[in-house]
């Protein structure tokens, strides 16, 4: 006697329509369409993951810039003060900062002012 599918396969239809659920008409309800968009859905999730880590540390930066610039700084030089004071904030931190804790900010801003107008030593070659 061979071996069917029966209830594997009743399985695994049952949990791609779960999967399909909330998707408007065949995409919920036809085998094949439902199964071409939750890969199609995926894709873009996949994707999308990556993409959000991109997306927030922009705009992180936009909010840095605009911050540092109400303290006549551009961001560029507003990093390398940073780097100068050895001040090590990543942008998620400075961008919550300039929102939520201004005079902490400035704080930051001042210790990035003076960093940058203390004299260097040349770099040795």
């Amino acid at each position: 006697m061979r071996t069917r599918k029966g209830a594997a396969r009743r399985q695994a239809k049952r949990k791609l329509f779960q999967r399909a659920e909330g998707y408007v008409g065949g995409r919920r309800r036809l085998y094949r369409t439902a199964k071409e968009n939750l890969i199609r859905a995926g894709r873009f999730a996949y994707r999308d993951r990556r993409r959000k880590r991109r997306d927030f540390r922009r705009l992180w930066i936009i909010r840095v810039n605009a911050a540092a610039r109400m303290h006549g700084l551009r961001y560029s030089q507003f990093i390398a003060g940073l780097v100068l004071a050895q001040i090590e904030l990543d942008r998620k931190t400075l961008s919550e900062m300039a929102i939520n804790d201004a005079p902490g900010f400035e704080v930051v801003v001042a210790a990035v002012k003076k960093a940058l107008a203390a004299p260097r030593a040349p770099k040795a070659a």
